[in-house]
């Protein structure tokens, strides 16, 4: 599990991207990524993209795993969530089911953390955002922008409305609000706090080793 991990002064947040098969999941990250917007490729079966970014005025790593969305690769998705520190949950707003396939994602999310959950003594809470895609598509449109900030209210989490194709809406700032989310979260916070605490007793011990040496 990852949970924020720091490279020298640098924090690398590993943000994962879920939901159903074709909603856009890979739209969206290469659009991010390559600022492209790509129409043909391959069904995901799992993608890692790696940059530097400067959220807030503050230099991090974005580590983005785009996850299949496919069920035979369910079991497969269920290892990487894993690793997140925080989560797109993407659904298409002309595909129903995959609208209706969010609450099992986000309880996917919520079952793998829940060691981590109760460490903190939160019960139903951790760094997720909920993603409308494919906004663009004005006349094929079936869920609403007020069912979709609904659903977000219902589990507690925020909502942002996007597209990949040209020109890209909200592709930068959905990448951006999870990692502000991350950095606001209990959870983050209750684990920086226990690493800046480490790092405190390495230091001391350290020193208390070079003084009985010296």
């Amino acid at each position: 599990m990852s949970l924020v991990g720091n490279e020298g002064d640098i924090t690398r947040y590993r943000l994962v991207v879920v939901g159903d098969g074709g909603v856009g999941k890979s739209a969206i990250t290469i659009q991010y990524f390559q600022k492209l917007f790509v129409t043909n490729y391959d069904p995901t079966i799992e993608d890692s993209y790696i940059q530097h970014a400067v959220i807030d005025n503050e230099l991090c790593i974005l580590d983005v795993l785009d996850t299949a969305g496919q069920e035979e690769y369910s079991a497969m998705r269920e290892q990487y969530m894993r690793s997140g520190d925080g989560f797109l949950i993407v659904y298409s707003v002309t595909d129903t089911q995959s609208f209706t396939h969010v609450v099992d994602f986000y309880n996917q999310v919520l079952r793998k953390f829940q060691k981590t959950l109760l460490l903190f003594s939160l019960r139903e809470s951790f760094p997720v955002l909920l993603v409308a895609n494919k906004v663009d598509l004005l006349h094929s449109r079936k869920i609403s922008e007020e069912k979709g900030k609904e659903t977000a209210n219902t589990l507690g989490v925020e909502y942002i409305e996007t597209s990949a194709k040209e020109p890209p809406l909200n592709i930068d700032a959905a990448f951006h609000k999870i990692v502000q989310i991350i950095r606001n979260h209990p959870v983050t916070r209750g684990i920086q706090q226990r690493q800046r605490q480490q790092q405190r007793q390495r230091k001391k011990l350290r020193k208390m080793l070079h003084c009985i040496i010296s």
